[in-house]
């Protein structure tokens, strides 16, 4: 099922018996999952299970929900952040749905946008943080959506939650998109809203009063997904403007296709045509020619995708079509000073 379909489905858009009976089972399902995740929880606050210090500063960047919340921004901007105070910073991710071997498409994404930071992906990622400092000598480390990994032990807990979508649909996987309960809030030193500029002040009130519930003493930021510039795979730049008010063809295979949507409207473009894959998604060579011949049935000006959906395709043009990426950057509209304030205390920390 794609992201759009299941989004319809357990946030009730999709009426009908069906979809009901449907969702009656997915919260039975949610039932053992739930559970599974509040005794692992459980574990770790107890002290059954101890998180593990690699010996240096350490900063997690995660969130509550299923993927789409704008991590990849984020953690450019904070691995920016260091680097620009002079520290030799380390990614560390799972590796989700990387191929033998190869780095994943956000790996491969943030390699583009942070070239001089390197990256480690590992599923044992207190291994992966071990080699990062004894092998390269990081002194600060970026753990990239790592808010329920809890074998590292962290210095600074930095949750996302996408405006448009911020709990989940009130339902833990299946029934909805969150990983864990929102009382897991409260392990979180500092909230971001992302793609806070989706929604009017007020709704931006209720999401904070409702994770201030949680996290009383959390710091808060809000922040706008802002499309800076477009990329082809050849790294040529051009500006937004080139395709504004023209005609193109869209894809993604991202975690919340509508927020793509939502961006290519931002730079003014009219997307004639659109197709969307699952989270993450590895294009074989037949999906790509179907995707060339489909681009050819399509009277448009180019093709649009995310950055990292074009890191994984590696192609200049599709269908005899020009293919860019819309590259993302973080903007924030508020708490840029206080996450500041967060980091600060880390470069002493640093050995």
């Amino acid at each position: 099922m794609d992201p759009s379909k299941f989004r319809n489905l357990v946030s009730g858009r999709d009426r009908g018996v069906g979809s009901n009976l449907l969702r009656g089972f997915l919260r039975l399902v949610e039932c053992p999952y739930t559970w599974a995740v509040n005794l692992r929880n459980r574990q770790f606050d107890s002290g059954r299970r101890q998180a593990v210090r690699v010996g240096v500063p350490v900063v997690s960047v995660g969130n509550l929900t299923l993927g789409g919340t704008g991590k990849t921004p984020a953690v450019e901007w904070i691995a920016q952040w260091f680097v620009r105070h002079g520290l030799r910073v380390g990614l560390i991710s799972r590796g989700y749905k990387s191929a033998a071997g190869n780095k994943n498409d956000e790996a491969m994404e943030l390699a583009q946008r942070l070239p001089d930071v390197p990256h480690w992906q590992d599923a044992d990622r207190v291994a992966a943080a071990r080699a990062a400092i004894s092998d390269a000598r990081r002194q600060l480390l970026v753990l990239d959506d790592a808010f329920q990994h809890r074998r590292i032990a962290r210095d600074l807990d930095i949750v996302l939650i996408d405006a448009s979508e911020p709990f989940g649909f009130d339902h833990l996987f299946p029934r909805g998109t969150l990983r864990e309960p929102l009382a897991g809030l409260a392990r979180a030193q500092y909230a971001l809203l992302t793609r806070a500029d989706l929604v009017d002040a007020a709704e931006r009130a209720r999401i904070r009063s409702i994770a201030k519930s949680y996290a009383p003493q959390i710091a808060w930021g809000e922040c706008r997904h802002a499309p800076k510039y477009l990329l082809l795979a050849s790294g040529e730049i051009q500006p937004l403007d080139s395709l504004r008010d023209r005609p193109i063809a869209a894809f993604c295979g991202i975690g919340n296709p509508a927020a793509f949507r939502e961006t290519l409207k931002q730079c003014g473009y009219n997307a004639i045509a659109f197709r969307e894959f699952p989270d993450h998604h590895r294009y074989s060579e037949t999906e790509i020619s179907d995707l060339s011949r489909w681009t050819e049935t399509q009277n448009v000006a180019a093709v649009v995708c995310t950055h990292k959906d074009l890191v994984k395709i590696n192609a200049v043009t599709l269908g005899g079509k020009s293919l860019f990426a819309a590259v993302i950057g973080l903007e924030f509209l508020a708490g840029e000073q206080e996450l500041e304030q967060l980091l600060k205390p880390l470069l002493e920390r640093v050995p």
